[in-house]
């Protein structure tokens, strides 16, 4: 895309778009999508499918109502692991037996991360390896796992506009590394990292890798199975449109199960929870990631997503997130570059995920007024709008309305300065 090109001609070009993408149908399967709302923040909160309505009507009616509690020796006993099966299939590449759905993102690291600990047997390797841009919850959550255990924290600094590089994880791991903790996705600049790479220089290094997928969960191509993946989570209200705190999934791979013990011991991670006997014994396999009761109005969402996901194929929805992301870098060298704003990106659409990072002085006030006249991007400080692109639900045609209104106010500085509205 030329940055000479006009309003028009890039208008025409969002229609032509529009008119070739294979997925388009698919957008019709989402509530709000007939408005002309312009929702730029998918990789924060997904939009609701029209099914979701009936699914949850129908729960409520139904199986909580009809069943009462019957419904969890009928169904509901099972659904954390069946949708787990599903999600691992359809979108993580992880064969069956490694995949549940359970508690939020954090507690699930908290989880994944300690028995990670708990399986490196080697008392020299004292050091857990981190970024200084991952997404605070894993810093943080990092920080307090090595006060607990008396652990050394070794932080590759990581550039904001880019992300973690193989050759980094390999100067930063070696005898003394027990684990590495890495988002696939950068939260802020969207950039892809190279998890079959840096999964193997973890492993060269003797140590193992917990991978979240927060931001690359339904929005790109994973593999864990293929690229031996040692741990991962990530959530499922993002591209995977689980709703509100939906619950995260945990994925271990099976050569790591056999003994292995998670450390928030529940009634339903044990071996027969409904046993209430004295001393915990573990559910074998991924079930003994469990630990209290499951949510389930909070997985029913995301079943819609993911038989969509399975019609469609992952291959189809990375191809379409390239071209979203490539049309909006088009947009903006055309039309946000000239006014100041920098691209936090990666140019090259093999290094990154389904979100932009644009940054001015500007949006830190601009974002709450976006948000006024139905053109919804998030903020991320110090002064960066993120572009978020679903690609089952965001059109071309939304992404130009979007970036023109971005454009728009940049021109006449007709931003109102009601503060901004903070997102997660």
């Amino acid at each position: 895309m030329s940055a000479t090109e006009n309003p028009d001609a890039l208008w025409r070009r969002a229609l032509e778009l529009d008119a070739a993408d294979p997925l388009a149908a698919y957008r019709e399967h989402f509530i709000g999508t007939d408005t002309e709302l312009s929702y730029l923040d998918g990789n924060s909160l997904g939009r609701p499918l029209k099914r979701t309505v009936t699914d949850i009507s129908g729960f409520i009616q139904d199986s909580w109502g009809g069943r009462l509690i019957r419904g969890w020796d009928e169904e509901w006993l099972e659904l954390p692991q069946a949708i787990g099966e599903q999600l691992g299939r359809v979108v993580l590449g992880a064969a069956p037996g490694q995949t549940i759905i359970a508690d939020s993102t954090t507690v699930v690291l908290y989880k994944l991360i300690r028995a990670a600990l708990a399986a490196v047997t080697d008392p020299a390797r004292t050091e857990i390896v981190l970024d200084t841009d991952n997404f605070p919850t894993d810093r943080y959550l990092v920080e307090g796992i090595a006060r607990e255990e008396g652990l050394t924290l070794r932080w590759i600094d990581a550039d904001p506009a880019s992300g973690v590089s193989v050759d980094q994880v390999r100067a930063a791991t070696g005898p003394a590394t027990a684990v590495v903790l890495l988002s696939q996705i950068a939260y802020r600049s969207g950039f892809l990292a190279n998890l079959p790479g840096i999964t193997a220089a973890v492993h060269d290094a003797g140590a193992l890798v917990v991978w979240d997928l927060c931001h690359s969960a339904g929005s790109v191509e994973i593999g864990l199975d293929a690229a031996g993946a040692d741990f991962a989570a990530g959530c499922t209200y993002k591209y995977l449109n689980g709703g509100p705190g939906s619950p995260a999934f945990a994925y271990v791979n099976a050569r790591h199960l056999p003994g292995l013990r998670q450390p928030i011991w529940g009634w339903m991670g044990r071996k027969d929870a409904f046993e209430m006997a004295a001393g915990y014994e573990a559910a074998p396999g991924i079930r003994g990631f469990l630990s209290g009761t499951p949510a389930i109005f909070g997985m029913l969402a995301m079943r819609g997503t993911l038989d969509l996901l399975e019609e469609a194929g992952m291959a189809a929805v990375r191809a379409k997130s390239r071209l979203l992301t490539a049309f909006a870098v088009g947009l903006h060298d055309a039309w946000l570059a000239p006014a100041g704003v920098g691209l936090s990106t990666p140019r090259d659409p093999e290094l990154r995920g389904s979100h932009i990072t644009v940054d001015h002085p500007a949006f830190l006030d601009m974002t709450a007024a976006l948000w006024e006249q139905d053109v919804i991007p998030d903020f991320r400080a110090p002064q960066g709008i993120r572009i978020g692109l679903s690609p089952l639900s965001t059109s071309f045609a939304e992404l130009y309305r979007g970036v023109a209104a971005i454009r728009d106010r940049l021109e006449s500085g007709g931003f109102d300065k009601i503060g901004n509205v903070p997102v997660n």
